[in-house]
């Protein structure tokens, strides 16, 4: 006799548990009608079911699934028929899935969870058009308060389909009766935009989001959309958001719009929006570790540290809550860097002990190298970290990247530079590690070469529009071939309108070309939008040559406590010879 195998005897137990109401949960069917008094696990039964166990672990699938599907129909059992689907997707064999789930959905019409396998095995199967049907059933089928959650999940059931302009023409019209419903119409046009957006219509996913909105302007789903369609060659986008944010919005979709803002590099919005957050939800605690992180960057350092401390404080009274051990980990980092600029070394090594979490281990010894060199022992920095160990190719550049910029702030930038070429030797196609080499260049007075790196780096990838803003801002400072430098600028600001460093460009520009005036009015604007102390310097000068000589020195002392060594900030004032 053939030997059972166990995992066999397993499958056996597991189709005959299929046939008591103790397995599982019980799948919601319609009550059929009384079963024979010999309906339960028989002798005839349990060998049909050993035999398609055995089949369909053997060599003949397509027949184990026949014998159980041959049962489920026998007995109307729904577990049978799912088991029998089981099967039949454990031997790849979509097709005979297919025919089993729809078995079961003949059987039991108002069986979710059949019509759900028949339309799951379609879209594996990329047959679009035929999930049509099955998809109106769903929804049909779905009870008034779980229908737009159904309508949201739509978008992932269909992720597999290799022909997304298809699939979002087959769900928005299934969805075309639910569009306008005011308790649908959000979640509708949500999922519509977000089909659209995977089909690459950017410009149809936006006007889906909109129409959203409109139908329900306290909808998350619309919002959502519109922060992730977000791009400064799209305001419309951002302008559905700031709408979605003036009613009573939830804080994380606030939090995603202050990281969006981030990544902008519109710094004074995001703090305004962190702000925001942090006097309506205090107890948000991500918002006050963003908040510290960017604090530190201005170089506001009790603001920051009061920012982070909160952070940890919300952290450690709710222990239970999601993991938070990177957040955790970003705090200490922030709060040794305030104590580095403060020349506390100790208290700097202090918070980097705390760091438990190894993904961070380079971060920690970032800051290690950079104490180190603060110190005078720059080589012994270096060393640490070439001996950081490198898990994957990003690990590497990090550590170049880190290795680079710890020269660059000892104002090593040969060494930074040959570092940067071995680097894009390796890895050509990364333009950020060309625009890095460019501006140390530049540090080196090496203009001709700074400019052939960023042609290059331009010819890459046209939209990078810190290149444009890069070349023009040098050829400005240089004073030389001033109508060019101007066309780079407003080049980039096409790309990133309203960046405040590249306004500072601009601006820098027109006061070279005589224009101070307008120079005057550009700078203003963008040191509101961004108080910093190389625009600081920029504006100092310009009030200083207008005459207004009070308010130029107001603004450089504010410029010095910013970051008191500014590099542009102390050239201007030695060049102009000024104490503010």
């Amino acid at each position: 006799m053939k030997r059972i195998p166990p995992s066999a005897l397993g499958a056996i137990a597991l189709s005959c548990a299929l046939l008591t109401p103790a397995f599982g949960q019980p799948v919601p069917v319609p009550a059929p009608p009384a079963p024979p008094a010999d309906s339960g696990l028989n002798a005839p039964l349990f060998y049909q079911l050993l035999l398609g166990e055995l089949n369909a672990r053997g060599d003949e699938p397509a027949t184990g699934v026949a014998l159980l599907l041959d049962a489920a129909r026998k007995y109307n059992n729904p577990a049978i028929y799912q088991r029998a689907v089981e099967l039949a997707l454990q031997s790849r064999n979509g097709e005979s899935g297919l025919q089993a789930a729809r078995a079961w959905k003949q059987a039991f019409p108002q069986s979710r969870d059949a019509n759900r396998l028949v339309l799951q095995i379609l879209v594996a199967l990329n047959r679009i058009p035929e999930s049509a049907e099955p998809l109106k059933t769903e929804l049909a089928l779905a009870g008034a308060g779980d229908r737009a959650a159904v309508i949201a999940s739509l978008p992932r059931n269909y992720a597999r389909a290799t022909d997304k302009k298809q699939a979002a023409a087959v769900v928005e019209q299934v969805l075309a009766p639910y569009l306008n419903d005011a308790n649908t119409g959000a979640s509708a046009w949500s999922t519509v935009g977000r089909m659209r957006l995977a089909a690459g219509n950017t410009a149809g996913a936006l006007d889906a989001a909109r129409r959203g909105h409109a139908v329900n302007p306290r909808a998350e789903g619309p919002a959502l959309l519109a922060l992730e369609l977000m791009d400064p060659r799209q305001p419309e986008a951002e302008a559905l958001v700031r709408k979605y944010l003036e009613g009573q919005p939830l804080p994380e979709i606030r939090m995603g719009y202050a990281r969006a803002l981030l990544d902008a590099q519109r710094s004074a919005e995001t703090l305004a929006q962190l702000q925001i957050i942090t006097r309506e939800k205090p107890d948000f605690p991500e918002a006050w570790l963003v908040q510290g992180s960017l604090l530190v960057q201005d170089n506001q350092l009790p603001a920051a540290e009061a920012s982070l401390q909160k952070y940890l404080e919300l952290v450690r009274a709710a222990p239970q809550a999601e993991d938070r051990s990177r957040g955790t980990a970003q705090a200490f980092l922030s709060l040794s860097q305030i104590a580095e600029r403060r020349r506390d070394f100790a208290q700097a090594n202090a918070w980097l002990d705390r760091i438990e979490n190894s993904q961070d281990l380079l971060q920690a010894q970032n800051r290690r190298a950079s104490i180190l060199a603060r110190q005078g022992k720059l080589e012994e920095a270096r060393q640490l970290l070439r001996a950081l160990p490198e898990r994957n190719p990003a690990d590497a550049r990090m550590k170049v990247m880190a290795e680079v910029q710890l020269l660059r702030d000892n104002k090593q930038y040969q060494p930074a530079y040959d570092l940067l070429a071995q680097a894009i030797a390796k890895d050509p196609a990364d333009t950020d590690l060309l625009y890095d080499q460019a501006m140390l260049a530049e540090k080196m007075g090496r203009f001709d070469d700074m400019e052939k790196l960023l042609r290059q780096l331009i010819a890459k990838k046209p939209d990078y529009h810190h290149a444009y803003n890069a070349l023009g801002f040098s050829l400005a400072e240089r004073n030389v071939r001033l109508p060019e430098a101007r066309q780079l600028i407003q080049k980039a600001l096409e790309f990133a309108p309203g960046d405040p460093f590249i306004s500072d460009s601009l601006a820098w520009v027109e006061f070279r070309m005589g224009n101070n005036a307008e120079a005057l009015r550009i700078l203003q604007a963008a040191y509101k939008d961004r108080p910093d102390p190389e625009i600081a310097a920029h504006l100092g000068e310009v009030l200083w040559t207008l005459g207004q000589r009070e308010k130029a020195q107001a603004i450089w002392r504010e410029g010095m406590m910013l970051n008191a060594e500014n590099e542009t900030l102390l050239e201007t004032l030695k060049r102009l010879k000024v104490q503010p």
